[in-house]
């Protein structure tokens, strides 16, 4: 009697996965790293990763082990440097805490347009009355390493 095997599950659009990921900055330092950890659970097209970390993902087969170096820019997008604006500080204190101080590198929050989320700038540089700050993702323009071991795939 001959047995069938069973195809490995791999990775397509919409896959519900188990994984130990690890993402290393450019730098060589951990951003993220769930391998000592419970591993993560997460439904591929939800956003929990970027979309070029995602695609990735895709067609590799339950199981794998694989570090995979990503790019300049492929993870997070290139640095655009229109996302660098100069804001009054009258302004943030609009949004925020009238007696607020504010440093190089402090990260500040900002609500949307319709008031249902915020978006994050860094501050570059204070000039007067205003703040330079970057609305670039830290990680935009960055090479980077991801490791997965996919463990499951639904």
């Amino acid at each position: 009697m001959t047995t069938a095997s069973t195809p490995v599950p791999t990775v397509v659009p919409g896959s519900f996965l188990t994984l130990h990921y690890r993402l290393v900055g450019p730098d060589g330092d951990d951003l993220v790293n769930t391998f000592n950890e419970k591993p993560a659970t997460l439904s591929l097209g939800s956003g929990e990763l970027s979309p070029a970390l995602e695609a990735r993902l895709i067609g590799l087969a339950e199981g794998t082990h694989t570090t995979l170096q990503l790019e300049p820019g492929e993870a997070f997008g290139p640095r655009n440097p229109e996302m660098i604006q100069k804001v009054a500080l009258s302004l943030l204190r609009q949004l925020g805490d009238l007696d607020e101080t504010w440093s190089v590198g402090d990260v500040v929050q900002f609500p949307t347009p319709d008031g249902q989320g915020s978006f994050a700038g860094v501050i570059r540089e204070m000039e007067g009355d205003s703040a330079l700050f970057d609305f670039n993702h830290p990680l935009a323009g960055q090479p980077l390493t991801f490791e997965v071991q996919l463990i499951g795939v639904l």
